[in-house]
């Protein structure tokens, strides 16, 4: 149901469209979107990794430092996604911390 506001004739009236969602809620699934494309990437990153050792191992890899980019790419990627659930860790206790 949109209300519409009387406007002057020959002008077409103003219709009122409610909010799209509440903020909250918004930036709770924009946050949910990042830390679930930030988890999907750690793991690409390992399973490039691990791909690229079996390559390693198989004798197909070529150069020994493509292997190693791709390992260092997965433990960086890794060390990152757990430095940012420490952070949430530490939101969250702090939060609780908070008294009302």
């Amino acid at each position: 149901m949109n209300p519409i506001i009387n406007s002057t004739p020959g002008v077409p009236p103003l219709v009122l469209n409610p909010a799209d969602i509440n903020p909250v809620a918004r930036a709770g699934s924009d946050f949910s979107q990042m830390i679930q494309s930030t988890i999907d990437k750690t793991v690409k990153a390992e399973s490039e990794g691990d791909k690229a050792i079996e390559g390693l191992q198989s004798g197909q890899a070529k150069n020994l430092h493509d292997v190693m980019i791709s390992v260092e790419k997965a433990d960086i990627s890794l060390k990152m996604l757990v430095q940012f659930r420490n952070k949430a860790l530490q939101a969250y206790e702090e939060i609780m911390r908070m008294q009302i």
